[in-house]
């Protein structure tokens, strides 16, 4: 486990040194011209997304969780879809569809004259706010309903019993048991938030990561892209004690409590909550399904072209190769973690902190370290696969050792205890025994690897050896030209990719769902 928290730690430590050498001349730059946009852009992301994600996630979360109404069981599964589809391809989607010259203004000009000023707005930069709003509230709605399943509904009961009314209840005991969850999910999306870089640099607003790779790659001041990068970390770093500091004992000892019946929406009010929930699909995986095929058909027959394969073929490589990486690296946490003292499970999630770590900001501070080195050693690492993947292990860690973790925590301790008195060696216990009990869990943990590293842009885009191309650094590349519908085939390829972890996630739910 020392390796990887000597890994993880590598970024962190990069970005701190790169303040002892501070140009005076290009921070005056900075802070004139650059700085007030990047905070601003940033508190009105964080605020717009924030209040988003919280009132979607938990409304959906609480009619999923709590109420019975038409269509229910067939809605709730699909309500974590819009996972499926990474934020580059939502933003090129709804850009390509709302812009100026995109066909619903083009049709609406031409049916009635001119068009609502409201359409014209969501092309233009803020309009990425709802994009990711939709692409991000599912990490709110998965644990708010987690939470309202095992307990919400329960505490409602147990506050109309005491003559409240239910908005009262829901507001003042509900939400506040679900509070920590809640938090946990909102904290998650809002690192999503300010680690984005291909829907704000698509829609042109302007954030700390679209920043860092204009400073490293168009001005090449890799210093400056280095103490932009730990600015953004700092924000990053308060996301992640707030996740921390809102995992709570009770959440767990609600998960064990019986579920009463749901509340059952009848008439107009069931049919309310089945639109609302359509609705929600409707925007986020329908119209970017239909747009994405109808982008695509004329292009489909170019998926045999060479250039074509090659992409996909680079995609799944560089995807297989990180995912084999990330799930080594999962299994020695889980391994060095397991049955260890609390002292060693606070070592693994520092190693595994990595996750919060944005793209860009892991890319600079990787080149950095690796320039360094080839400089002492002679070597060429940096521009290789190996800082790539490097990246990635560091990044992706954590999407591994969760899958092991809910696997090893069914595996029985007398099992081992059995093969230890029969005369395995240590060694023994873990190839014979253990293993193959975790094999569903590395086959999970490989497939959620996989479809994160090839849908990661921006750490690609910026470490990729010359000439690697990948589905998702060409999408970028179509899309910074507006070439929405050339886009849309390498697109299609990485949201059929992304569905794998969506439809393991929604069998899930599903499963629960019918149980509930």
């Amino acid at each position: 486990m020392a390796p990887l928290l000597a890994l993880v730690g590598l970024p962190i430590l990069m970005l701190a040194l790169s303040w002892l050498q501070v140009d005076g001349e290009v921070w005056s730059h900075l802070s004139t011209w650059l700085l007030p946009r990047l905070i601003g852009h940033s508190a009105l992301l964080l605020g717009v997304v924030g209040v988003g994600v919280a009132v979607l996630g938990v409304g959906l979360a609480w009619l999923s969780a709590c109420c019975e109404y038409p269509l229910r069981r067939w809605l709730d599964p699909l309500l974590i879809l819009p996972l499926a589809f990474p934020t580059y391809v939502l933003a090129f989607i709804y850009l390509g569809l709302l812009d100026f010259a995109g066909p619903l203004q083009t049709a609406l000009r031409e049916a009635f004259g001119a068009t609502p000023g409201w359409l014209g707005a969501l092309a233009r930069p803020a309009g990425v706010l709802p994009i990711l709003v939709l692409a991000f509230y599912p990490y709110v709605y998965l644990l708010a309903r987690a939470s309202f399943s095992a307990g919400g509904l329960v505490a409602f009961e147990a506050g109309r019993s005491l003559g409240a009314g239910p908005v009262s209840v829901f507001l003042r005991v509900s939400l506040p048991a679900a509070r920590p969850a809640i938090v946990a999910g909102l904290a998650l999306a809002l690192m999503e938030a300010l680690a984005d870089f291909g829907a704000v640099s698509i829609y042109g607003f302007d954030t700390f990561t679209t920043a860092i790779y204009r400073t490293w790659l168009g001005l090449f001041d890799l210093r400056a892209a280095t103490q932009l990068a730990s600015l953004l970390m700092a924000f990053m770093l308060v996301l992640v004690f707030a996740e921390r500091a809102s995992r709570s004992a009770r959440v767990r000892r609600a998960e064990r409590r019986t579920v009463p019946n749901r509340i059952v929406l009848r008439g107009a009010r069931g049919w309310a909550a089945t639109a609302l929930q359509s609705a929600v699909l409707l925007a986020a995986v329908i119209i970017p399904l239909v747009q994405l095929l109808a982008w695509s058909l004329p292009s489909i027959g170019g998926m045999a072209d060479a250039g074509a394969l090659r992409l996909i073929g680079n995609t799944v490589m560089l995807g297989a190769l990180g995912a084999a990486g990330v799930v080594a690296g999962g299994l020695v946490l889980l391994l060095a973690g397991y049955r260890a003292s609390r002292r060693f499970t606070l070592l693994s999630e520092l190693a595994a902190s990595g996750y919060a770590i944005p793209g860009t900001v892991l890319a600079v501070a990787i080149m950095l370290a690796l320039t360094g080195v080839d400089r002492v050693l002679e070597t060429t690492l940096a521009g290789g696969l190996l800082a790539l993947l490097l990246a990635y292990l560091i990044r992706f860690v954590r999407v591994a050792w969760g899958p092991l973790e809910g696997v090893a925590a069914r595996i029985r301790p007398e099992l081992f205890e059995s093969a230890r008195s029969l005369g395995a060696s240590r060694w023994e216990r873990l190839w014979r025994v253990m293993l193959p009990l975790l094999r569903p869990g590395l086959a999970t943990a490989f497939l959620l690897a996989l479809v994160e590293i090839a849908k990661e842009m921006p750490a690609t885009l910026m470490l990729r050896p010359f000439g690697w191309d990948t589905l998702a650094t060409r999408i970028y590349e179509l899309t910074a030209e507006g070439q929405w519908e050339r886009a849309a085939l390498p697109a299609l390829v990485l949201v059929v990719l992304g569905a794998i972890p969506a439809v393991l996630l929604m069998r899930r739910l599903g499963g629960r769902t019918a149980d509930r």
